[in-house]
């Protein structure tokens, strides 16, 4: 099922981002196995509609090409990013990975910190919970719907268009673009996506050769997290059209979860944080999410609801 060299074959997305998650993937797995990776290029719908990703529900956009790929059997795996994929579990399919996360915040990349902005200053990014979780913090600002991947949004405030715009810090550290990094957001002011700074393995199920090989690359504490935090927005049953923010971190012991669901215009906000052990993650992320709607959150979100 390998290639004809004998190396696996990992299918990417071809935007300079995703196959420089890949590339660190193969290096990982190259390093500690010494079995060569060839990278398999695939274009997604997500690369190359012009919608917004909001409109088109967010998550699996990117997605569903690199699984047809996997089940076609023309690659051995894929990597994605954790956030861009469903909550919802596919049983052809397995996160056979879970690396060790990278930076989980947000930052604003301009010529300014986010309190140092003039009001009215328009600041762009394409998701709804950032909008959200921003507007609770400067409602005088001007947030501004963009895509694209990270060099089409930063040209955009080296053009003037915009003043600043928001990113995930771990995606413009792996594009060496951190030196425009004007502030990274604490949990405490913007909570991240769930699973944001992860990156996820996966591959077939049915493929227990596979499955075995790509072990070597997981990281526990970083899987009962990211575990935790999927849960929870399984729970609230919330598409990325939703503003749910929510980060998890395992010390060994103990698994910290705080989330947050916050209505768009950022005026009301459902907050709530819960501690237990890493080996109940999934739970943990279920019963944070229940408390959380016996506290409103659904009726924020409902008022969302596309």
């Amino acid at each position: 099922m390998t290639s004809r060299s004998g190396a696996l074959r990992l299918g990417t997305r071809r935007s300079l981002l995703a196959t420089t998650q890949s590339q660190m993937v193969a290096d990982a797995y190259a390093e500690r196995t010494g079995r060569a990776v060839e990278l398999v290029g695939v274009t997604t719908f997500g690369d190359v509609t012009k919608a917004h990703l909001a409109q088109l529900g967010g998550t699996g956009v990117f997605v569903s090409a690199l699984r047809d790929k996997l089940v076609e059997g023309e690659i051995d795996f894929a990597v994605h990013s954790l956030k861009d994929l469903p909550t919802k579990q596919d049983p052809r399919f397995t996160l056979a990975a879970l690396p060790a996360r990278h930076d989980h915040r947000d930052a604003l990349v301009g010529t300014h910190k986010f309190a140092d902005l003039a009001p009215g200053a328009r600041v762009g990014t394409g998701s709804p919970r950032r909008v959200a979780m921003l507007s609770a913090l400067r409602p005088d600002l001007e947030y501004v719907a963009i895509r694209g991947n990270a060099d089409t949004r930063i040209g955009k405030v080296n053009s003037g268009e915009l003043d600043a715009v928001v990113l995930a810090s771990a995606g413009l550290h792996r594009i060496g673009r951190d030196a425009e990094i004007a502030q990274i957001f604490e949990v405490e002011e913007l909570l991240p996506a769930p699973g944001q700074g992860a990156l996820a393995v996966e591959c077939r199920a049915d493929r227990a050769d596979v499955i075995e090989l790509l072990s070597v690359l997981d990281d526990p504490r970083t899987r009962s997290a990211v575990t935790a935090e999927r849960a929870l927005l399984a729970a609230l049953e919330a598409g990325c059209a939703a503003p749910v923010g929510a980060f998890a971190a395992d010390d060994g012991h103990t698994l910290n979860l705080t989330a947050v669901v916050v209505s768009i215009d950022g005026r009301e906000t459902v907050r709530k944080s819960a501690a237990g052990s890493p080996s109940e993650a999934a739970n943990l992320g279920r019963l944070l999410a229940a408390e959380m709607i016996a506290e409103g959150a659904d009726r924020l979100m409902g008022e969302h609801s596309h």
